[in-house]
């Protein structure tokens, strides 16, 4: 009804709303029941709550992108916020949340495989140089053409790049077949194990430790999920007196690869000669080093949310529509996602203490539903094998304890990154091309090693 929607906000900042409206005639309370394993009765009680909200933030993380239809669950979320008014609102907005200290800040200066004309014109602006046009690999395609020998060299700056992506096996044969692999990493991890025909570990200094350089102390910059770029600076004593620091490291490769394009030599001696030249080159970075040093740092332009400008066809934000997608697996089949620890932050594994879950001393865990363990003769600690399905491929990992929780039926879980052997490589979301990590559909087989829930 009209009093559930910002009808004034829909009309001036808006399009495409009648072609979305019309589309609810095409859903059934069933079918929406059934695929999202929510009741009706819940549904309408959080739709009262966006209804009464002045201010609404949507918040969401790889539960909504690690599907096949991520991008389009994330379009429907913002169709919800469009609704009722809920872009360039104080306190109201949408916020993706991500994992990694830096992630949104990468993209942010075009660590990204396909940068925009536009972008890439700035940047040649700013660093008086011509530079590729040619898209470059994400993470799945990279693995794809590591494995068909088009890769000579893979230089991994920090992660954990076997353990954080999908396919286990599949990666691990992939960068086997390349010439070189390098890794610059501030901790060891399970990918300097898993090396190329010739590897090369490159320590460098943390973030937490002292970085001094021939200007004197440096410090490097972040940003966060809220667009805030900040400045990071370490006070620890560095583990070694011969570690570099990753501009450094970086400033030499560029002198040794390219030495004529930069003067490399002065980016590492003072940080802020880098931070002048993003100035230059990026848009929202101007007068860099001084808004940096504001005691909060500074916020980076925001067209919606600054004044509810939206760089579409129409100039307005475009509201999407979506079919339902078909959920449905084959008999005795299950959905399982990958899920992280309560000691955990991304690959790095602090101990064996899930206490959000109530679960010690073990990782092999599969999380399931009560009522669908009593249906398949399961119970507590119970040793299963777990198959995935795609297409006509099949993967087994083997050795999984069975434990209670409180998850809907059908649906199954596992710690990241020990299931990550489980995801295809080739099950991606529709045009991110993230693997689908959050639906993998599987089987379970009994094992003959059993463990009692006394024990």
């Amino acid at each position: 009804d009209s009093n559930s929607i910002d009808e004034s906000f829909i009309a001036s900042k808006t399009s495409n709303f009648q072609a979305f409206k019309s589309s609810f005639d095409t859903f059934s309370w069933d079918e929406i029941e059934h695929d999202s394993g929510i009741s009706r009765s819940m549904i309408e009680t959080v739709a009262e709550y966006c209804r009464d909200s002045k201010a609404t933030i949507a918040c969401w993380a790889m539960g909504l992108t690690q599907h096949r239809n991520g991008v389009s669950v994330i379009q429907e979320v913002v169709n919800l916020l469009l609704m009722g008014g809920h872009i360039g609102r104080p306190g109201a907005g949408v916020c993706p949340v991500r994992g990694h200290s830096n992630v949104q800040g990468d993209r942010t200066v075009g660590v990204w495989e396909a940068p925009t004309e536009a972008f890439i014109s700035k940047l040649e602006d700013g660093l008086k140089f011509e530079m590729p046009r040619k898209h470059g690999y994400d993470v799945v395609n990279s693995i794809r053409a590591m494995e068909n020998g088009d890769v000579d060299v893979f230089i991994s700056m920090g992660g954990n790049f076997l353990s954080a992506t999908p396919d286990t096996r599949r990666t691990a044969n992939a960068l086997q077949q390349v010439g070189l692999t390098v890794q610059i990493s501030t901790k060891l991890n399970r990918s300097h194990l898993v090396t190329g025909k010739t590897a090369l570990i490159l320590p460098v200094l943390g973030r937490t430790e002292v970085d001094i350089q021939e200007s004197g102390e440096q410090f490097v910059t972040v940003e966060n999920s809220m667009s805030v770029v900040h400045r990071s600076k370490g006070n620890l004593k560095p583990a070694s007196s011969m570690l570099m620091s990753e501009p450094s490291l970086v400033a030499e490769l560029g002198l040794r690869l390219c030495p004529d394009v930069l003067q490399w030599d002065k980016f590492s001696r003072n940080y802020d000669l880098i931070r002048d030249l993003m100035a230059e080159s990026l848009d929202g970075f101007e007068e860099f080093n001084r808004r940096v040093r504001q005691e909060n740092g500074f916020l980076l332009p925001n067209p919606p949310r600054d004044s509810c400008d939206f760089d579409t066809e129409t100039g307005k934000a475009m509201f999407t529509v979506h079919e339902l997608p078909d959920v449905k697996v084959q008999k005795d089949h299950f959905v399982l996602m990958t899920i992280r620890s309560h000691d955990q932050y991304n690959t790095t594994i602090y101990g064996l203490h899930d206490r959000y879950r109530g679960v010690h001393g073990n990782r092999r865990i599969v999380f399931m539903n009560a009522l669908d363990m009593s249906e398949h003769g399961l119970k507590t600690r119970d040793v299963v094998h777990i198959t995935s399905h795609y297409n006509s491929e099949l993967r087994t990992s083997n050795n999984w304890f069975v434990v209670p929780y409180e998850i809907p039926r059908g649906n199954l879980a596992a710690y990241f990154p020990e299931a990550n052997e489980l995801v295809p490589l080739d099950s991606t979301a529709t045009i991110s091309n993230t693997p689908t990590s959050k639906w993998i559909e599987v089987s379970l087989s009994t094992s003959e090693v059993n463990v009692s829930e006394e024990e």
